[in-house]
């Protein structure tokens, strides 16, 4: 019965919605028939809000397709591409409160440089930053021409935090029992399930890693302002400084309101300029005659499967190995395209998804087609086994990847259950393993055999990265082991080929695809990205599951923490089932 009054409301809002729809055409038609299309102005400002939360890559379904919600990539491409717009003057840029994340952070600061190099203007607004953000909302911001901060406000730009939660101690009170077993001793999610506090392992990759994005931070910020890093370094790590105090150590220059900067910044373009949100700008079309690079995306956990499906109100799995292996080779098979970026953007998931992915990778080579991966903020376990095959591999110096690893095993649950006096019995026929995912503890016998099967996982996966990068079994190993990296520690330990951001892998990519340089290609994505109307078509008909699972999702929204957890949980619930996973350390940067 609930299963049809969800589907009843379903169809009425999908009623609502398409009456709006139509209802809006006509009214546009009404409109155009009596207004003339304004003129394109003839100068430009863009603007662009930092404080926005984009994913990394462009929905293809769910409300976020339907309403066309652009990628950080897209924003990338537009700005690279407003460089050649004579119109376009300079950009308005305000700053993050709470920050973007340090390798979004390095992009857009690569961005802007490029931006200000074919001659623009960077004014950029901050009204102050706060304590949680770490360093990336101030990095994001220093390659302005010139930047404003609100008077009354503080500038809070701390180190770099990762924050881990453990669960064994909850265990331990609920009698549970972990028994996921990580390979090897730098494979730290599992740590949350068997651990009540960082191992010597753990804590030396966090440190490592925190300590290379602290270090990469403060260079390019000291460089932006024409500052020596150890003074910037001393500024930033003695606390919060009052906005004068930000223009006295010469980090901002100019005191003043959203409004005032944004002035400043028409002023500048000249009479009668325009703003124009990033987001809603058109580029110059690109010749149809030019030659195409392919884009394919993946952002999120690596699951089996499809993409479609799912609750409307939050956008389908974007990295499904059915549908991501089949967007590879649908670019491999169009001779068109002269070359493949695979933008990743994703902790792991399943090694048997991402087994798939990597052999799609290897099959449109067959076929003579490169494939340059551009690494997103995070690259990591699946990310990296995905990855590994490609041609070319460019990564930011703050992504954070490696994590070449794999754990799996299982919670035994008797012991909670007994508690609250329920128990169990079992009939087990087909040889001793066949209840080894039941409710009890795994047998001498059966934790071998889910070792010997862990130990295959992992052979196969360095198999895949040795293949793909020219290094034996053991120089693979030395570095794995579950370790992450940063993009700059990577490159030295032969995981990566380049530090480079999106617009960099498309340049890779032209080398590789045989495009003359001076040529700007045409980019075509894959997946199709569907229209507002085509989204619509898949957006209602939703389950009981995944309307509560909604429900909870948008009542966590705001509490990282507990939105960790549940992700714990559920992947918790994925091992329990027998998965074995390629998942890096949850990390929350601060």
């Amino acid at each position: 019965m609930k299963t049809f009054f969800l589907s009843m409301a379903g169809a009425f809002a999908a009623m609502f919605v398409f009456i709006l729809l139509i209802v809006s055409f006509f009214v546009v038609l009404i409109v155009g028939a009596t207004n003339s299309a304004p003129p394109a102005p003839d100068r430009v400002v863009l603007s662009l809000d930092l404080n926005m939360e984009l994913p990394d890559q462009s929905p293809v379904g769910g409300l976020a397709a339907f309403s066309q919600t652009p990628g950080f990539i897209d924003l990338l491409t537009k700005l690279k591409a407003a460089e050649t717009d004579d119109s376009v003057q300079g950009l308005y840029l305000r700053g993050a409160m709470i920050g973007v994340g340090s390798a979004r952070a390095e992009e857009l600061r690569q961005a802007f440089h490029s931006f200000r190099d074919s001659g623009k203007f960077i004014i950029a607004h901050t009204q102050g930053t706060y304590g949680m953000s770490g360093p990336s909302a101030l990095r994001s911001l220093t390659a302005a021409d010139e930047i404003w901060i609100q008077p009354g406000t503080d500038l809070f730009a701390t180190g770099v935090t990762f924050e881990t939660e453990f669960l064994a101690g909850l265990f331990e009170k609920i009698d549970v029992q972990s028994e996921i077993y990580p390979f090897y001793e730098y494979k730290n999610a599992p740590n949350s399930y068997n651990e009540t506090s960082y191992t010597e392992p753990h804590r030396e990759a966090m440190t490592a890693l925190a300590d290379s994005i602290w270090s990469v931070s403060l260079s390019d910020i000291a460089e932006d302002r024409g500052l020596s890093v150890e003074s910037v370094k001393s500024a930033l790590e003695s606390g919060p400084k009052s906005a004068q105090e930000v223009i006295d150590l010469k980090i901002m220059d100019k005191l003043g309101w959203p409004e005032e900067a944004e002035e400043a910044a028409r002023e500048r373009a000249g009479k009668d300029a325009e703003l124009v949100e990033l987001a809603m700008y058109m580029p110059p079309t690109i010749s149809i005659k030019a030659p195409l690079i392919a884009v394919v995306g993946g952002e999120g956990a690596i699951i089996t499967g499809g993409a479609e499906g799912g609750s409307p109100f939050s956008s389908p799995p974007a990295f499904a190995s059915d549908a991501v292996a089949r967007a590879i080779l649908d670019a491999g098979d169009n001779e068109k395209v002269k070359a493949i970026v695979f933008r990743v953007d994703s902790p792991g998931g399943s090694p048997t998804a991402s087994d798939q992915i990597w052999r799609a990778v290897k099959r449109v080579q067959e076929k003579g087609k490169p494939v340059v991966v551009s690494m997103g903020s995070v690259a990591a376990s699946g990310g990296y086994y995905v990855s590994a095959g490609a041609d070319y591999i460019l990564a930011d110096r703050s992504t954070i990847t490696g994590s070449i690893g794999i754990f799996g095993g299982k919670f035994a649950l008797e012991g909670a259950f007994n508690k609250i006096g329920v128990t169990f019995d079992t009939v087990s026929v087909g040889g001793e393993f066949a209840d080894a995912y039941g409710s009890g503890t795994f047998t001498q016998a059966q934790e071998a055999e889910v070792k010997a099967w862990l130990k295959r996982g992992y052979d196969r996966f360095l198999g895949i990265v040795g293949e793909g990068r020219g290094m034996t079994y053991d120089e693979v190993h030395a570095v794995a082991r579950g370790r992450v990296w940063s993009g700059e520690d990577a490159i030295e330990i032969g995981l990566v080929d380049e530090i480079g951001g999106f617009m960099d892998a498309i340049d890779k990519a032209k080398e590789l695809g045989g495009i003359d340089a001076d040529v700007t290609p045409r980019l075509t994505f894959y997946p199709r990205r569907k229209s507002g109307f085509e989204a619509l078509e898949s957006l209602f008909g939703v389950s009981e599951e995944t309307a509560r699972v909604a429900y909870m999702l948008g009542m966590v929204a705001n509490d990282d923490r507990m939105q960790v957890l549940i992700e714990d949980l559920a992947r918790a619930d994925a091992v329990n089932s027998g998965q074995m996973l390629a998942v890096g350390p949850r990390l929350r940067e601060h």
